[in-house]
């Protein structure tokens, strides 16, 4: 029985793409639709969660899950990632390192953003790292016509930063956390605040002007709100 974005709780984007908002951390999943395959944008916080997403997307693409892109090393990004198993998992040169050997980090961090010890303790022991690091671009061929374009962007919000452009009407792009619309910017230990401001430059040169831009938490927004953060961000970390 097809079933649309709508009743699962999805935001369309584009024909073919779309996004949801996970509870608990307001957390940005993204989807994008091929020929006989998905995409899934980060994983959710938990095997739980990354679950539940997985279920979703195999009903919006009648189909399994193909590929899964993590946008930064964050629990709420990446945590879920096991539960994608079978599928093809991208993230930036660098995340296999902080997977390897920033687990216990990692876990504590989760923890100490709510996220009950059991399920933290399950979901690093399962996670592995990805199979495919991105250090500048890669075109993912989905079929059908379909691409998305995997873009080493950062440093920035952290070291390991990727986001995903998918061409279409109009261009929707993957920001992660290098772009919040829910609350301000974070800067964690793991941020790069001198590159942050270069990170979304060249954010807005891969997406342009006329694309949707996924914050990793909040609303859909526009280059020009994309500009207003990157200057933002200038000020407060004192970068031209």
């Amino acid at each position: 029985m097809t079933v649309t974005w709508e009743e699962l709780g999805w935001e369309r984007l584009a024909a073919g793409v779309g996004r949801c908002r996970l509870p608990g951390w307001d957390c940005t999943a993204g989807l994008v639709l091929g020929e006989g395959t998905a995409l899934v944008v980060d994983a959710g916080s938990s095997l739980a969660e990354g679950a539940r997403l997985r279920a979703q997307a195999e009903r919006l693409a009648d189909g399994g899950v193909t590929h899964l892109a993590l946008t930064h090393p964050h629990f709420d990004h990446v945590l879920g990632a096991a539960a994608m198993a079978g599928a093809e998992v991208y993230g930036a040169v660098g995340l296999d390192a902080v997977f390897a050997y920033e687990r216990e980090e990692l876990r504590l961090d989760a923890v100490r953003n709510g996220l009950p010890v059991a399920d933290a303790d399950e979901a690093v022991d399962t996670l592995a790292p990805p199979r495919h690091l991105v250090s500048g671009e890669w075109t993912l061929d989905l079929g059908g016509g379909r691409q998305a374009l995997l873009a080493n962007v950062g440093p920035g919000h952290t070291a390991h930063d990727l986001a995903v452009l998918v061409p279409g009407d109009p261009e929707v792009v993957f920001c992660g956390d290098l772009v919040e619309e829910s609350g301000e910017p974070q800067a964690g230990p793991d941020a790069v605040p001198s590159r942050w401001p270069d990170a979304l430059d060249r954010l807005l040169a891969l997406g342009g002007e006329d694309a949707a831009y996924v914050p990793g938490h909040g609303a859909v927004v526009d280059a020009a709100f994309v500009r207003r953060q990157r200057d933002e961000l200038a000020r407060r970390f004192g970068v031209s």
